[in-house]
């Protein structure tokens, strides 16, 4: 048969290698910044000036430099940058680098379509860009892994359909039969990630001209879809596409085949089928229907099997092979990844039962959990993937073996410092929250004692995350002398006959596996079915039953004022620290709530777009927050923490009280929730909305002076009505607003025993 000639790409493959070692050390960066701060919370103070003579300042002139800031370098802000430079520009660049080499080679043809190849990767390092710009200013939907405002989300829709387009056009004119395992996994996480990103950021926007909008899913829904999606994007962009890279890089450094075949089969299937099931493990003992939370725990179990079995068959390939190890980088990356990776899973479906969950949620042993896969599972795949690649496409030898080598080292030492002291810091927490004294008070009421408990396991954390960027910083230096020292070759030339023509039918004596592998639309179109059932079981109960949300006659809808305060809660990433579920608990119900409190209702969350729930406790839940505090406690609490309550690691926010509020868009927010949503607002409610917040902000300043003589004072020499358009007072009126709906004198709770 005759040979076809061909060439592989790599100046794509280049590209976004470049963008995974940059944007790697930019999210690594961020990371460490944002550990920092949580240690040293006036970090932004010590940038951009104070007007605290304890703190030492780079700039003279007070505090309105950091003002001026507006809140861009907030922690709130700038966790969320961290976390999505390290998922859609480290993460999600090091899957198409790996694709986009791997994927060719695989099959035998070049990619399908150059162009789209390069629409792809602009689209998506413009998304990336645009989302530091949107998230520095603020603007966010607050939804973990999915904070993108509504344009955002279209971009990055519209970049992975491109990239499923020219995948799929790739695989059609192949010219080897069957596919390889690794290609079944991207088959896998382009179905599964389309169908996630989707139906979660389902939102309509305020306006077609701005860039605000609200979830199409309100309280209980959305924290169901959300946390679907949430832990399903660990799934289908942190676990499936790395695993695919694993199965064809993994290999191809130890030079010795996939260790089963089966094995593979039975990881893949009952793998995306499993563990589409396990989002709802992230609510446990919320206002989640019981049922679906049990499901959540069922699932999450069970994806022990599938993940240890890929793990194993990761390591097993290493076979007779295990003698490179010792010398080669690149598999002492890949080893440790794998074994991250087994850790993880097993620690997982640990958390999601309701014995450890109870203990382990809202702590920094989620935190630790979470970055042992990252930093070990995700990050050690990615940079074993790139020592392997750059010495083949510059055609030359690694620069530095050594470096490489203590890269790995130092890599590691950051892991083990960065997720062990989360690990006691998390216990830590767990534990203190929940004890009594013999008679039946909180032993540790004041939440600050259980924060500065764990401070030095900040620092250890910091520690480890500066060990974990020093070994990336030497890669970047090895990978540019390496650069240096070759010759990239852009085109690569290869030979394969053409595929020959047969029925799609199965033949007799075909396996099923062998025929569903050389026919890719049926092997996607039973992905789609495997994926679809879980999310359908989960998903559409939920969202189709009202009586899966009982309404309570007392749950108000926000004020205008409220609804502008809640927004800006929301653009400064408060809850990220912050959760607002107080879950049916003894201590919760003590610490939170007082004599009288109760814990969250899912019909209190009806009016919550989006909901608000939180996944970790840096401070208090806040769902009570309402009438815990003076208003002038607030007012003081946010212009400096430290004033109000002594050992806060929360960052100043100045630039509340001196910004006026914009409520440009206010009577529009009313109509808006009124027409799309059909909050009961009344005619009279959305004519009158003015001088409702007029009314609203008037009373909560007179409360403020009220209560702090020396506000009254300072504001007295100021032009009247001047703190009533403040941000600070409508970010007030909505934490005085939180929980208020429904009082109870009735308290029952879950045993802690």
């Amino acid at each position: 048969m005759e040979l076809q000639k061909f060439n592989y790409d790599n100046d794509i493959v280049k590209a976004f290698l470049y963008a995974t070692i940059i944007f790697g050390l930019i999210g690594f960066t961020f990371g460490i910044t944002a550990a920092l701060m949580l240690f040293y919370p006036e970090l932004p103070e010590f940038l951009f000036g104070t007007d605290d003579a304890t703190i030492q300042s780079l700039r003279s002139g007070g505090i309105q430099s950091l003002i001026n800031t507006h809140g861009a370098f907030g922690f709130g802000r700038i966790r969320m940058i961290h976390t999505n430079t390290v998922i859609f520009a480290f993460v999600c660049n090091s899957v198409y680098t790996g694709v986009y080499y791997s994927l060719p080679r695989l099959l035998k043809t070049p990619m399908a379509s150059p162009t789209l190849s390069w629409v792809h990767f602009w689209t998506w390092q413009i998304m990336i860009i645009a989302t530091f710009i949107t998230f520095f200013m603020g603007i966010n939907t607050s939804k973990e892994y999915a904070e993108h405002e509504w344009p955002i989300d279209i971009l990055i829709t519209f970049s992975w359909v491109i990239f499923g387009i020219n995948m799929f056009m790739t695989i059609a004119r192949r010219r080897v039969r069957h596919l390889y395992v690794a290609i079944w996994f991207y088959i896998g996480t382009w179905i599964g990630l389309a169908m996630l990103h989707i139906l979660n950021n389902l939102e309509v926007p305020l306006s077609f001209t701005g860039w605000k909008s609200y979830s199409m899913y309100a309280g209980v829904k959305d924290a169901l879809v959300q946390w679907w999606y949430g832990h399903n994007a660990v799934a289908f962009i942190l676990t499936t596409p790395i695993l695919g890279l694993m199965y064809y890089f993994l290999p191809k450094a130890a030079e010795r085949p996939v260790f089963s075949y089966k094995l593979s089969i039975i990881h893949f299937w009952s793998l995306i089928f499993v563990y589409i099931w396990a989002g709802p493990h992230h609510l446990q003992y919320t206002a989640l229907p019981a049922w679906a939370q049990a499901v959540g725990t069922g699932f999450s179990i069970m994806l022990i099997a599938p993940s240890w079995g890929g793990m194993l068959n990761g390591l097993l390939t290493l076979r007779g092979a295990w003698d490179k190890v010792r010398d080669n980088p690149i598999l002492k990356f890949f080893v440790v990844a794998v074994t991250c990776y087994g850790m993880v899973t097993f620690e997982g479906p640990l958390l999601a039962t309701k014995n450890i969950n109870k203990i382990g949620h809202y702590t920094d042993w989620v935190i630790g959990h979470v970055h042992l896969g990252a930093l070990g599972w995700n990050g050690f795949i990615a940079f074993g993937m790139i020592y392997y690649l750059v010495p083949i496409m510059w055609r030359t030898k690694l620069w530095s073996v050594k470096m490489a080598n203590w890269h790995f080292w130092l890599g590691t030492l950051g892991v083990i410092f960065y997720a062990v002291p989360m690990y006691i810091s998390g216990f830590t927490q767990g534990l203190m929250w929940k004890q009594f004294n013999p008679d039946g008070t909180l032993m540790w009421k004041n939440w600050l004692d259980t924060v500065t408990a764990i401070i030095p396991y900040y620092k250890m954390r910091f520690l480890g995350g500066a060990f974990y960027i020093s070994g990336a910083i030497m890669m970047l230096v090895n990978v540019i002398a390496t650069i240096r020292h070759g010759s990239f070759q852009k085109s690569v030339p290869a030979e394969a006959p053409a595929l020959a023509v047969i029925s799609s039918k199965r033949k007799d004596g075909e396996g099923t596996h062998l025929w569903i592998e050389r026919t890719p639309y049926l092997l996607s179109i039973l992905s789609f079915l495997v994926l679809s059932i879980g999310s359908g079981v989960e998903i559409i109960p939920t969202l189709s039953l009202k009586a899966s949300v009982p309404t309570i006659s007392a749950v108000k809808p926000y004020s205008p004022l409220e609804l502008e305060g809640r927004d800006i809660y929301i653009r400064e990433g408060c809850n990220a620290c912050h959760s607002q579920m107080i879950r049916p608990f003894r201590d919760e119900i003590v610490r939170f709530n007082g004599k009288n409190g109760e814990y969250s209702k899912a019909g209190e969350f009806i009016y919550d777009r989006p909901f608000l729930w939180g996944s970790k406790r840096t401070g208090p839940d806040l769902h009570r927050e309402g009438g815990k505090n003076p208003s002038s406690w607030h007012y003081k609490h946010m212009y400096n923490p430290r004033s109000t309550s002594a050992g806060s690691i929360m960052p100043r926010y100045p630039w509340l009280i001196s910004n006026d509020l914009d409520r440009s868009k206010m009577v529009d927010k009313i109509v808006f929730m009124k027409k799309e949503y059909d909050v009961p607002y009344t005619r009279a409610e959305i004519d009158s909305a003015n001088s409702w917040a007029d009314n609203q902000a008037a009373e909560i300043v007179k409360e403020i002076f009220s209560e702090a003589n020396d506000l009254k004072e300072a504001y007295a020499k100021r032009p009247k009505g001047e703190l009533e358009k403040k941000e600070i007072v409508a970010l007030i009126s909505y934490l005085q607003r939180l929980g208020t709906d429904i009082k109870t004198t009735e308290i029952k709770t879950v045993s802690n025993n």
